[in-house]
């Protein structure tokens, strides 16, 4: 079954119709990116209702459903074509609808609204273990990503800003075949390498310095994510050991992430090696999480989840370890979670590399 198909089989076990008006999801189900459209999906076709100005596109891209012009009423088109279905319930997804939309919805379409969690979970269970296809454009990504981390290791000298060093990897990534950046990059120095989710600044790169940098790409909707930490002259032994020590939580977490474990169990592997070595203050922030259509999907690892990691879905492996007003390091890859291991998708060198 495809994507769509998936999520009509569950339908009719939460609602009559389920409603989905998010960007992301949209683009999920229909493999199509607009800025509008409703999906509305039935237990035996889903229809999706796009304005004029996506329409010819529509038509020629979206394969899984049926493809309707919106008309200058769209509740009550909407309201008709429940009815036609003969629904008298529909779900929203509670996690992307807003009160006034569903306010309107209850207003207008004269059947019963659900609100409750049911759909949203549906679709992001869904969405939870990735095809072949989803994992093929993720690694597409991740080779973008990879490629401009290989460039920067000539870019970034002493004398460079952050912002400078940020800038170059963002021009890279998107003028070599990224649709979009996955998120802001993430590129520190020095003392501000300790700050996990720091904002590049002005600040110049010292010799001595590390610089962190946390980027990803975007190919035909679907994400990277990885992190390198570099060193420009030569590290303290300080900096050396604490590198090592993360790198090794790294290395042994992907060694025995495997699916049917639990995200407490996963996060725990990397987080004992720090703690033993007197870090485990210093690692705040969980071990991974989902990386597909958003940057941050299930599954999480961290100490406070006992959800299981299913085989097929894709997470990120990212231990850090940050000393207040001295440095941080953090590695990340991310890899695809099979029966009895993972397969990484990250080939980035991770030995510590001076510059």
């Amino acid at each position: 079954m495809n994507k769509l198909e998936r999520l009509q089989s569950r339908i009719g076990t939460i609602a009559d119709c389920g409603i989905i008006t998010d960007d992301v999801n949209r683009r999920y189900f229909t493999g199509m990116k607009s800025s509008a459209g409703i999906l509305l999906v039935f237990p035996e076709e889903s229809v999706f209702v796009i304005d004029f100005r996506y329409i010819e596109k529509a038509k020629k891209t979206v394969r899984d459903c049926r493809v309707v012009l919106e008309s200058s009423s769209p509740m009550e088109q909407i309201k008709e074509i429940l009815s036609t279905h003969n629904a008298k319930s529909a779900a929203v997804d509670s996690e992307t609808c807003t009160v006034s939309q569903l306010n309107m919805y209850r207003e207008k379409l004269g059947v019963d609204i659900s609100d409750s969690n049911e759909f949203a979970k549906a679709i992001r269970e869904i969405r939870l273990v990735k095809t072949q296809d989803e994992i093929n454009k993720i690694i597409s990504a991740q080779r973008i990503a990879e490629a401009g981390f290989e460039y920067m290791l000539d870019f970034i000298k002493v004398g460079k800003t952050e912002k400078e060093v940020r800038l170059a990897l963002d021009f890279y990534m998107l003028s070599h075949g990224a649709e979009a950046l996955s998120f802001d990059t993430i590129a520190l120095s020095g003392k501000n390498t300790s700050l996990p989710h720091g904002v590049p600044s002005d600040k110049v790169i010292e010799n001595g310095d590390f610089v962190l940098m946390d980027f990803g790409a975007v190919v035909d909707g679907y994400h990277s994510d990885m992190t390198r930490t570099v060193c420009v002259g030569r590290p303290t032994e300080e900096m050396e050991r604490v590198y090592n020590i993360v790198l090794r939580a790294q290395e042994a977490a992907l060694s025995q992430l495997k699916a049917g474990m639990s995200g407490y169990d996963f996060d725990k592997i990397a987080r004992d090696i720090i703690s033993a070595e007197g870090y485990g203050d210093n690692f705040g922030h969980s071990l991974g999480h989902g990386v597909g259509v958003e940057i941050h999907e299930n599954p999480v690892a961290s100490p406070t989840r006992k959800n299981i990691i299913p085989e097929n879905s894709v997470i990120t492996v990212e231990p850090g370890i940050y000393i207040e007003d001295k440095f941080g390091v953090r590695i990340e890859d991310f890899a695809v979670v099979k029966a009895d291991g993972c397969e990484d998708l990250t080939l980035a060198d991770k030995k510590l590399i001076i510059l």
